[in-house]
């Protein structure tokens, strides 16, 4: 006969709602934890899930939508968002849509089927129309990265427009004028942000834009290296790029090797995100760095602050972002 989680309480002499309360995530003694973990060996007790979903209406389960789980900024928030989760009880599932907004909205429905209790979405469709069903049923979405305006759930950010202007600010004040950059997708919130950070910082030096020296990627490491491929044809006087994803920023840096072109000397680069990767560049590349672990923290208390019922008003937060400097960015004289 399965043991049941009487006999847990007969066995280590705590009360039924201490060992409730270990099972549902929250918190117990580290003595009692002990004890509690000791009879579920001994006992060989094991959780029916299913059955205590069906009493609670929770599955301690999280959906998560992303556009591709071999993104570096993903992949990073991915981890630090379960290793928190997981400390609470709850398992993740995780969705990886491929960039494709049809995939999406089937992992979307996907998710609703398995009843999952909350859902935190890097969102590729701007409508927000994916996840209006589960929104009616009060259960929490957060987005990361991406906001989307007209749908009334939490938002986790960073501040893009500031950190492209800070990018390319860093490249005009070393005489940089004809600055390249490659931008995400057209219609996808970050690349808006970005770009416009962009515009911003010509606006504020009173400098014109060039339309030839945008240029759009599709956040993947080929992308990366086309748009800088188009971008040197395209402004044969750029003296700098600036690449507003890591992907992106990694198949700059092959293009830039395989056309010859030397860094700094021939064109000043700054990135965006991964310092290893920065690190590893000879010479070390200048980057926007995002606050990943900050970012996976945030999104994951703000889930479990709804699922406890502590938080029922949405939210925006906003993160800041560094520059770090390497030594990717020559200065040039008299301009």
């Amino acid at each position: 006969m399965a043991a049941t989680m009487k006999d847990i309480a007969r066995r280590t002499g705590l009360g039924l709602a201490t060992i409730s309360s270990y099972f549902n995530g929250g918190n117990v003694r580290e003595k009692n934890r002990i004890k509690i973990e000791e009879a579920i060996q001994e006992l060989h007790y094991e959780v029916n899930e299913v059955a205590r979903g069906l009493k609670t209406n929770a599955t301690k389960t999280i959906g998560v939508v992303i556009p591709e789980l071999n993104n570096t900024f993903c992949s990073e928030i991915i981890t630090g968002m379960e290793d928190i989760l997981r400390s609470r009880g709850y398992a993740t599932i995780i969705c990886d849509c491929r960039t494709d907004r049809q995939l999406e909205k089937e992992a979307v429905e996907f998710l609703i089927r398995k009843r999952v209790d909350g859902i935190i979405n890097m969102p590729m469709d701007a409508s927000g129309e994916n996840l209006r069903p589960f929104l009616k049923t009060g259960r929490p979405v957060i987005l990361i990265d991406r906001h989307i305006s007209n749908l009334d759930c939490d938002c986790v950010l960073v501040d893009n427009k500031k950190a492209a202007r800070h990018a390319v600010e860093l490249l005009l004040e070393n005489g940089h004028r004809e600055i390249g950059i490659i931008v995400g997708p057209k219609d996808i919130y970050t690349t808006q942000e970005r770009l416009q950070g962009y515009c911003k910082a010509y606006e504020k030096a009173g400098l014109p834009l060039k339309e030839s020296l945008i240029c759009s990627g599709d956040y993947t490491i080929q992308g990366g290296v086309r748009a800088l491929e188009e971008l040197v044809q395209r402004n044969p006087e750029m003296t700098a790029v600036f690449v507003t994803n890591y992907e992106m920023t990694m198949g700059a840096v092959i293009g830039i090797n395989e056309l010859g072109i030397r860094i700094p000397d021939d064109l000043s680069v700054i990135g965006f995100d991964n310092r290893s990767f920065a690190r590893a560049c000879s010479p070390r590349l200048t980057i926007v760095s995002q606050p990943t672990h900050e970012i996976a923290r945030e999104v994951a208390q703000i889930m479990l602050s709804h699922l406890d019922g502590k938080q029922t008003e949405h939210i925006v937060e906003k993160f800041e972002t560094d520059m770090i400097i390497g030594k990717s960015v020559r200065k040039l004289g008299n301009q």
